[in-house]
Formats: structure tokens, sequence, C-alpha cells
């Protein structure tokens, strides 16, 4: 079994921008800059086999390059079970696009449909019992970010191994976009 997702890597100079602003929660795991994505599709634990089936399917698609803005900021959860905080992505047919090939490549290498309403961006941290007052806080203080576009040339298939320490990522297959 391997755990995979498809995902979306962000310029050292984008990264390097949100690494400064990962600060004024207490108990964050804040992301290192080389966990920075913005995921397409999350695939899962799935078998060896259904992963080749996945990386057949994710060579045939054909989209075309573009660009991606990350703005605002937010969290996941309310009240104490807030869970992670993000930097938002602006609107983008192109990448709404995109995320729903992965899903039909997903769909046509026999995994099962993902539920759950696409929605990008960026996680910058994963909280447990934080202060909401203090997440309000860092969300209020970020909520203006806004990145020069980001070009966008390829995503790719990522592995994902939990630790300790949170996930540790993998590029697993790069995918041109033409």
């Amino acid at each position: 079994m391997i755990r995979l997702f498809a995902a979306l890597a962000v310029p050292d100079e984008t990264a390097e921008e949100l690494a400064r602003r990962q600060f004024g929660i207490d108990g964050a795991r804040w992301r290192p800059r080389q966990a920075l994505h913005v995921t397409l599709r999350f695939f899962g634990e799935i078998p060896e086999d259904a992963a080749r089936d996945l990386d057949a399917e994710l060579l045939t698609l054909r989209a075309g390059a573009f660009e991606i803005t990350l703005e605002g900021a937010g969290a996941f959860g309310e009240g104490s079970e807030i869970h992670a905080v993000w930097a938002g992505v602006a609107e983008s047919p192109e990448l709404r696009r995109l995320a729903k090939a992965c899903e039909a490549a997903a769909r046509r290498a026999g995994l099962p449909p993902d539920r759950r309403h696409y929605r990008p961006h960026l996680t910058l941290a994963y909280l447990r019992r934080p202060d909401p007052v203090d997440v309000a806080a860092w969300v209020q203080a970020n909520n203006l970010f806004r990145s020069p576009p980001i070009r966008i040339e390829s995503f790719g298939l990522y592995s994902s191994v939990l630790g300790h320490g949170g996930s540790t990522y993998r590029l697993e297959a790069e995918y041109p976009l033409a």
C-alpha cells in the first residue's frame, strides 16, 4: 500500500514568503517549506498495482500551463475544533479543470470517487485545540496576503509517509503541462 496525492508545488520564493507568516499560534505544527503544496486530489492508501494504473492515467492528461495566485488566509474547523490554517487560492478555471481531470483519472484507475467538495488551498499548519482567539488574530493578520502569479507548468504525484513530526512527502512522478 502507498499513500498518494496529486499536487502543485510552489516556487521557493513563494514558500519563503509563506514561511515568514508561520508564527503566532501556540502549538501549531507549521509545515516545512518542502511540504507546501496545493493539493489537486488526495487518493489515500492504495495498492501498488492501483498506483501504477493511476500513474498511467495521469500520464494521459492533457492540459496547458496556467497561473495561480495565492490569496487570503483562513482556518478549517471552528472553536476548539479548528485543525488547520491555510493560504487560499484565487479562483482559477484552469486549476479546477486540472483537479477534475485528476479525479477522472482516479476513477478510470478504479479508485473510489472523492466525496469532498474541492477547495483549493495551501495548508500552512496543523493545529490541536488552539486558542480560537490566536487563530482569529492570525487569520486577520494574514487575510490580505496575495502572492505574485505562480506559473504552473507541471503537477506531481506525491507519496506521503505519516510520522511523529507530521507527514513526509516524496515526488513519485511529475507530469508536464503543455
